[in-house]
């Protein structure tokens, strides 16, 4: 019979989604502050997800919590994709008149 954790240890496993959740969160309240903040706010939000990549790369499996949805190496990716493609785009548009 395997022993139930405690409350505090499955909490803390939480923490790498609320970092990635808090910093994306962020972002939106940076970009919609103005019109001309919308490119910070972009940046802010792929640096988060590209946080929540280096978190799935970098913790273990039972670490990472919520940002295990399928493979490690799948997460990764989406995460790095999703992150650079954001800030790709908050770089490459240009600015408005």
């Amino acid at each position: 019979m395997t022993r139930p954790e405690p409350a505090a240890a499955l909490s803390l496993r939480q923490w790498p989604l609320l970092v990635v959740a808090a910093g994306v969160l962020l972002g939106l309240v940076i970009a919609l502050v103005g019109d001309s903040s919308w490119r910070l706010g972009s940046i802010v939000i792929g640096a988060s997800l590209l946080v929540g990549g280096a978190e799935r790369l970098l913790l273990p499996s039972r670490g990472a919590g919520l940002l295990q949805v399928r493979g490690k190496v799948f997460d990764v990716c989406v995460l790095a994709l999703a992150g650079a493609s954001v800030l790709v785009l908050a770089v490459v548009v240009p600015p408005g008149r």
